[in-house]
C-alpha cells in the first residue's frame, strides 16, 4: 500500500469548494476521471454518514475493479470541518483481494491567493493500482472541480 498527494489551486473561496465536496450532485460532476461517468448511489455528508459511488468507463475498453466496466466504492465520512477538511474512509466493492484494502482520502482546503489550495491525499492505496493512475485520476478530478467551482454558478447544497 502507498500514499499519493495531489494539489491544485482553484479560483473560488474555501466555502464554495467545501460545498462541492459535500453535495452529491456536485461530487457526481467532478469526482470522475475523463472517460468515466459517476453515479452516486448514497451520500450522507455528516461525520459517520455513509456513501456509495460508482465510476463507469464510457468505452468498452475499460476494466472495472468491481466487475464489468465499473469501479464501485463505499465508505463513510470520518471527519468534516466546514470550509476546511473532508476525511473519507472507503474500499472498493470487489472480489479481488489485491484491491480490497481500506483507503483514507483526506481533502484539505486552504485559503490562498484569492482562492483555495486543494490537497487530496490518498492513504492505503492498494499496490495493484499503479500510483501514476491514482495521481492522474485525482488530477483529472481536481481539474473538474476547478471548472465546477470557478464557473458562473457555484454548486448548491450544504
Amino acid at each position: 500500500m502507498y500514499t499519493t498527494r495531489v494539489t491544485r489551486h482553484v479560483a473560488a473561496p474555501p466555502h464554495t469548494v467545501y460545498r462541492a465536496l459535500t453535495d452529491p450532485e456536485a461530487v457526481a460532476a467532478w469526482r470522475v476521471p475523463a472517460g468515466m461517468t459517476a453515479h452516486v448511489h448514497a451520500f450522507d455528508a455528516r461525520e459517520g454518514g455513509t456513501f456509495r459511488i460508482s465510476l463507469t468507463y464510457d468505452g468498452p475498453a475499460g476494466a472495472g475493479k468491481s466487475g464489468g466496466r465499473t469501479d464501485t466504492y463505499r465508505g463513510h465520512f470520518a471527519r468534516l470541518v466546514q470550509g476546511a477538511l473532508v476525511v473519507e474512509v472507503f474500499a472498493f466493492e470487489t472480489g479481488d483481494d489485491a484491491l480490497r484494502s481500506t483507503m483514507t482520502m483526506t481533502t484539505t482546503l486552504t485559503a490562498a491567493d484569492g482562492g483555495t489550495d486543494v490537497e487530496i491525499r490518498h492513504e492505503g492505496v492498494p499496490d495493484a493500482i499503479p500510483p501514476e493512475d491514482n495521481e492522474r485520476g485525482t488530477s483529472m478530478a481536481l481539474d473538474n472541480l476547478a471548472r465546477l467551482v470557478e464557473g458562473p454558478e457555484p454548486p448548491h447544497g450544504k
